[in-house]
């Protein structure tokens, strides 16, 4: 299913029960909670679910950003099927490239790694070689294009063909309203949270690919129904505590004093 399909069905579900959905983009967040929106009325809420998802960062080679998600991909769980038995490449630039290229060596016989600005360690070497990986070495310098399809890797004069490639980029949580809320990140810049989402501030939970970078859609929808169902209890146990205190208020203002009398 198409991603904007997707979506489309998923509002069409939340207005069937009576959820609002508002088109604009919350520009801040603020304790308390008060959610400052770009073109409406600022919002007030008891807790704040942040699921802002991330941001894939590419080398700055010329062709990765018009190809991306197309024929430069980046999991080969979610599309080696669709490119399978072709001539594919792996695109480097960190460690991780050499595992990728294994894996997507899965569903190809005819791969080839581009190291670019990594170099493989010896051992590596050895595993690609072992799986008939192909490196060549060089530093890309774009991907060529022709009539909308991907047609190979430019190392200087050199062009490997190639009809699909993967690469790794760089993933950015959009954690900026987490952060701006006082939330902790860990040292890869990742919000901090439980099991259930529930992050560092009290009232504040996060789902999907603000926090957990391998989410697939199926997982992010995961997590945010677990965030729902924690956020829901939390809010039960607050309302429950306020009926408490109101119910002792009442029952000591509308029992009689006692006196005491001496004979």
């Amino acid at each position: 299913m198409p991603p904007h399909d997707l979506v489309a069905v998923g509002r069409s579900e939340i207005s069937g029960y009576g959820g609002v959905l508002i088109d604009d983009t919350v520009v801040r967040a603020e304790p308390g909670f008060h959610v400052r929106l770009a073109n409406g009325s600022p919002l007030s809420a008891r807790r704040v679910l942040v699921a802002t998802g991330l941001r894939d960062q590419l080398p700055d080679i010329p062709g990765l950003v018009e190809r991306w998600g197309r024929d430069l991909l980046h999991c080969p769980y979610c599309h080696g099927y669709e490119v399978r038995d072709r001539p594919l490449g792996v695109l480097g630039g960190t460690p991780d490239a050499v595992q990728q290229a294994l894996l997507v060596r899965q569903w190809s016989p005819d791969i080839t790694l581009f190291p670019h600005t990594y170099a493989p360690t010896a051992e590596q070497r050895e595993q690609l070689a072992s799986r008939d990986i192909r490196i060549v070495e060089g530093t890309v310098t774009r991907l060529v294009v022709a009539n909308d399809q991907l047609q190979g890797v430019e190392l200087g004069s050199t062009v490997i063909p190639r009809t699909a490639v993967f690469m790794r980029p760089l993933f950015v949580p959009n954690s900026d309203l987490l952060t701006g809320l006082g939330c902790e990140v860990d040292e890869n810049g990742w919000v901090v949270h439980d099991p259930t989402g529930r992050t560092t501030v009290a009232g504040v939970w996060v789902a999907g690919n603000a926090a957990d970078p391998r989410a697939h859609v199926i997982t992010a929808a995961g997590e945010g129904s677990a965030a729902a169902m924690a956020l829901n209890a939390d809010l039960v146990d607050e309302d429950l505590k306020r009926a408490i205190a109101d119910h002792r208020s009442g029952h000591a203002a509308s029992t009689p004093a006692h006196h005491t009398a001496s004979v």
